[in-house]
């Protein structure tokens, strides 16, 4: 007698303080619909996968999450010294303000990787300060500002391949292919004889870009581009 007036009374209680169900199938089916745990889709907010990685992972063009921020691998250098811990050297693009940053990290030290959305697109010609990108399958335009394209701008002939990554609507940066052919614009009289030498001159290409060349490139030569490291690579003797 005495446990069930115990059960009984534990029962009202536990029953004081369930919230009030309102009346009709409608409302009660939404009192119990689960909460949405989706991350904010606000602009400049994160609103992406993300999967931690190890530096030693870190290759050009890597996109990570630090400090609030989305960085992109430019350069990575690993180092194992003969004494003392290894570690990894970088410069790195910050895709939320647009600056660079020099980095070191201890070899093994775990980042959160950002898998943003990245779209293939061709740079087609320039609208006043935007570039205008299109995808040739879909056929869809993307205008990207020239604070964005930064230093990509000396690339950017017409018909070049792009991926351009973005963060819900917002476009963080686009990028060219790490080796380009280009037409050389202008550059001094090529030297004969001087293919063994390790001279080089000033040479602008095609898309704008000043760089250096061997002595003996001419105007009209196709040149292979290192865009990563604006380094000339060799000569383009495909026809």
């Amino acid at each position: 007698m005495l446990r069930t007036a115990v059960f009984a009374g534990a029962v009202g209680l536990s029953m004081a303080f369930m919230p009030a169900c309102p009346t009709g199938t409608l409302a009660h089916k939404a009192s119990f619909r689960p909460m949405s745990l989706r991350p904010s889709a606000r602009s400049g907010v994160l609103s992406t996968r993300m999967a931690p990685i190890s530096t030693n992972e870190f290759k050009t063009g890597k996109t990570f999450l630090m400090d609030g921020n989305v960085y992109k691998v430019l350069e990575f250098l690993h180092v194992k010294p003969g004494k003392g811990s290894a570690f990894v050297r970088t410069k790195l693009k910050n895709l939320s303000s647009g600056g660079n940053l020099e980095k070191t990290f201890r070899a093994g030290e775990m980042v959160e990787e950002a898998i943003l959305n990245k779209l293939e697109m061709q740079f087609n010609y320039m609208d006043g300060d935007n570039y205008v990108f299109m995808d040739m399958t879909t056929f869809d335009t993307e205008e990207v500002n020239k604070d964005i394209i930064g230093d990509m701008s000396i690339w950017m002939k017409e018909g070049v391949e792009t991926t351009i990554t973005k963060l819900g609507d917002k476009i963080l940066d686009v990028g060219v292919p790490n080796t380009m052919s280009l037409t050389v614009a202008e550059t001094d009289p090529g030297v004969k004889g001087n293919t063994q030498s390790g001279g080089d001159k000033p040479a602008t290409l095609e898309s704008g870009a000043v760089v250096r060349v061997p002595l003996f490139i001419t105007v009209g030569e196709k040149i292979k581009m290192d865009t990563v490291k604006k380094k000339y690579r060799s000569r383009d003797n495909e026809k």
